[in-house]
């Protein structure tokens, strides 16, 4: 039997076994065989032997047909209620933003021009790949795409300058360069609730739990910059030290950049249309709340204009396979998130588990929680499978033990952290494999360091316990 075969089997095995097990005292045999498939769905995108998105879409299927969530029109209303989700549609829409930089060559000029006024050291170039990915992120919820589709071919091409290659002197400045990127798109993916896919879907999945928590885009950025960018600012730096370039001068860099940009020519119209649409959406996303513009109807009135504009083409959006595989994906999720609560698992969670940490003091149960979600992302090579796993549990937990003030800023570390775990291990978040299969930094090197900026960049989450709960 193939290896594709045996992951296929594991998780159908998992949710045979359960759904013919009898259902525990307190729990419904609809809540009980509900979780079986739960459970088979979250194994399934951990394994991953068919696409992720086939594996959510599979498992809603399912349930609506064997009638979980009611009688037959109930359960494909619920199956199908992730797909009118606002904030699976504001995800959507930013996958639009990103094509627009890609396709009008904004984010590439942004990069190259980054490298060209800091590139004259090789610290200036650290701070140049990651101010280029701070650029980006607001707008860019797919880190895959920001730092491994835009910054990654710009980037890449900076140590073959110097003769730095994986088989040759890839210390002098590739492997500084890498685990910058790397280590930086990190740290950004977790300032800005849009700057990550993961974060958006745990936003809604939250917004689907009993206690109906709301996260603004706002609410995010006052929690999560003040904590972010001193950790921003210090990464280059820090990798400097810690993981030094053999060569510390780099003036080739700006004058190859410089070339590079002429080969763009100049600005187009496109590109300054694309910036001010952006800059308008962060605005309003910024702002939005204050004049009754919600995040998700900014978002999808600027795509309207993006394509209205000529920037994309209503092609370019039919043909955008990555976008419409998060969106079913995520809307799949979303549905099974909102099961968990309708079906009554939720509450019998909260009932069954919340007494653990009856006599526990507050904030150690507060710092536990968030150590322990965020450690556990050694056993995810997908941060979307981590927050369907474990998300709905340690929200629950904290509802039942936290003042009902505390729980927003909690929550918001919590999802804050889904960005900066992503460096623990080399496939920790989407462009870990690309920036690892770069070949400048060597496994066991990548797993010690991930270890040791993993403890560094949790500190900040711990530190806002102490700030803002």
């Amino acid at each position: 039997m193939s290896s594709k075969n045996i992951k296929l089997l594991v998780p159908v095995l998992l949710g045979l076994i359960i759904y013919f097990i009898p259902a525990p005292e307190g729990l419904s045999t609809e809540a009980w065989r509900f979780f079986g498939i739960f459970l088979a769905v979250i194994i399934g995108l951990i394994l991953e032997p068919i696409p992720a998105a086939l594996i959510g879409f599979a498992g809603i299927s399912l349930i609506a047909v064997l009638g979980l969530m009611g009688n037959s029109g109930e359960s494909i209303k619920w199956a199908l209620s992730g797909f009118s989700n606002t904030t699976i549609w504001l995800i959507f829409a930013a996958f639009m933003f990103a094509a627009g930089y890609k396709k009008t060559g904004l984010g590439k000029r942004i990069s190259l021009l980054m490298v060209k006024y800091m590139g004259k050291s090789t610290l200036g170039l650290g701070y140049a790949v990651a101010f280029s990915d701070l650029v980006l992120a607001p707008f860019m919820p797919s880190n895959t795409a920001r730092s491994g589709g835009t910054i990654y071919p710009v980037a890449i091409n900076i140590p073959q300058i110097f003769n730095s290659l994986p088989d040759h002197e890839p210390r002098k400045i590739g492997a500084y360069i890498s685990w910058v990127a790397i280590a930086s798109t990190c740290v950004t993916s977790s300032m800005f609730l849009t700057a990550l896919a993961p974060n958006v879907l745990a936003v809604g999945m939250v917004a689907q739990h009993d206690a109906h928590i709301i996260v603004p885009w706002i609410e995010w950025a006052k929690i999560m910059l003040p904590l972010m960018i001193p950790l921003f600012i210090l990464t280059p730096w820090l990798t400097y030290v810690i993981y030094p370039p053999t060569q510390k001068k780099s003036p080739e860099a700006p004058v190859w950049a410089a070339e590079e940009l002429k080969k763009l020519g100049g600005v187009t119209f496109k590109e300054y249309l694309m910036l001010g649409l952006a800059i308008l959406a962060l605005v309003l996303w910024i702002f939005g709340k204050e004049i009754g513009i919600n995040a998700t109807t900014t978002a999808i009135c600027i795509v309207s204009v993006i394509i209205l504009s000529g920037i994309l083409t209503w092609d370019d959006l039919l043909s955008d396979k990555a976008a419409f595989n998060v969106f079913i994906w995520f809307a799949t999720l979303v549905a099974l998130a909102d099961g968990l609560r309708k079906i009554g698992l939720i509450k019998y969670l909260e009932t069954n588990i919340s007494s653990v940490f009856g006599d526990i003091n507050l904030t150690v149960a507060i710092i536990s929680l968030i150590v322990v979600f965020y450690i556990a992302h050694y056993f995810f090579a997908s941060t979307t499978a981590h927050v369907s796993a474990l998300l709905p549990v340690f929200i629950t937990i904290a509802v039942s033990i936290l003042p009902a003030e505390q729980i927003l800023p909690f929550t918001i570390l919590l999802l804050g952290s889904l960005g900066v775990m992503g460096i623990i291990t080399p496939y920790g978040c989407g462009p870990s494999p690309i920036w690892y299969g770069a070949g400048y930094i060597s496994q066991a090197k990548w797993w010690s360091l991930g270890a040791l900026f993993g403890f560094i960049y949790l500190i900040p989450i711990i530190i806002g316990v102490f700030i803002f709960i």
